[in-house]
């Protein structure tokens, strides 16, 4: 019972309290409820901005992750496109170097058109001080035989030893054991060259007659003497004369037109 009352009696109470504020409240100037509305403004605007920037930003990372996906697709499509490009130019250098290889064989036809001559590329290589040999992609045939003359744009090589179904080889004029003879553009006598150990790029002059007036930049062609080489082929150019204190041992050294590390193309004289 002491129970009931007492909550009877806080009814009571709050009944009242809650009468008197809906009269405080009905009685109240609007004016002065621009203060409270003033007033709860400013605590919920900030508030507002705070939602308002979280919108943004979220806003914000979905641009973000947009744009690094568009980022990527763009990637994606140079790095194909670079792809590509590296292509095109591996195969256009493909294509120069096989123009330029073409061009080079005219040019050597045009330039040794007075001989029948078959067009060889040199597939492998052994030049060293102790002997000189190519291997060329023709053989017999192609009408390729022993002793032919080998010659390339700029001047002599060598000659064929030695000749298979499909392949050649050529013996080097700086092979140590080649000896050609020669002329010197100074003079009508005969001189022999020969390879050297010293060096795969020269030539030794020997058997140099008393009164022949050698000139270092004189230029030595092949006599025609002799039956692998005709006559008038370049050779190459005196570099050195050395004189001893015996004239008849006097000797010159010939560094050679060609250029046997470089050599990829060669013509190989039929007739």
């Amino acid at each position: 019972m002491g129970e009931n009352r007492h909550i009877g009696i806080l009814g009571t109470i709050v009944t009242i309290i809650i009468l008197i504020l809906l009269i405080l409240l009905t009685n109240v100037d609007t004016s002065k409820m621009s203060y409270f509305k003033s007033l709860g403004d400013k605590i919920s605007r900030p508030v507002q901005i705070g939602f308002i920037n979280l919108k943004n930003k979220i806003s914000g990372n979905d641009n973000y992750f947009k744009t690094m996906d568009e980022l990527k697709k763009e990637n994606e499509k140079l790095k194909k496109e670079n792809e590509e490009l590296s292509e095109n130019l591996r195969e256009y250098e493909v294509t120069k170097a096989e123009n330029e290889l073409l061009k080079e064989k005219m040019n050597l036809t045009e330039k040794y058109a007075a001989y029948n001559t078959v067009s060889a590329d040199v597939i492998n290589k052994d030049i060293s001080n102790y002997g000189s040999n190519l291997i060329l992609n023709v053989g017999t045939k192609d009408g390729i035989k022993e002793k032919m003359t080998v010659i390339s744009d700029q001047g002599l090589v060598g000659y064929i030893v030695k000749a298979s179904k499909n392949t050649s080889t050529v013996k080097v004029i700086t092979d140590p054991a080649s000896t050609v003879s020669c002329n010197i553009s100074t003079t009508d006598e005969s001189v022999i060259c020969k390879g050297t150990l010293e060096n795969n790029q020269t030539l030794r002059v020997t058997y140099i007659p008393l009164d022949a007036d050698l000139i270092v930049g004189d230029s030595v062609e092949t006599s025609g003497v002799g039956q692998i080489y005709a006559r008038g082929i370049h050779i190459g150019t005196i570099k050195e004369i050395i004189t001893t204190t015996n004239a008849v041992d006097r000797y010159a050294i010939v560094e050679t037109a060609v250029d046997f590390s470089k050599l990829n193309t060669v013509l190989v004289i039929t007739n």
